[in-house]
Order: structure tokens, then sequence, then C-alpha cells
């Protein structure tokens, strides 16, 4: 008998729920970024 049914969702999701939090937290930062320059009148340094 083989693991192979419990073993691959554990990887599959072991790579996409860091892969989905990072780009989360990217787009997190872009808005943020996006933000603070709105709110700074758009100088850049």
């Amino acid at each position: 008998m083989t693991h192979l049914a419990y073993i691959v969702p554990a990887y599959v999701s072991a790579l996409v729920i860091p892969a989905w939090l990072a780009g989360e937290a990217w787009l997190r930062l872009r808005r943020a970024r996006a933000r603070l320059l709105a709110l700074e009148g758009g100088r850049r340094r």
C-alpha cells in the first residue's frame, strides 16, 4: 500500500501556501507604498 495519496498533497500544500502568503505580502507592500507616495504628494527620494 502506498501513502502517495497523503504525501503529494502535503508537499503541494507546503509549496503553495507559502507562495500564496508571499504573494499576498508583496501585494500589500505595493499598496502601502502607493498610499505612502500619495500621502507624500508624489515626491520621490
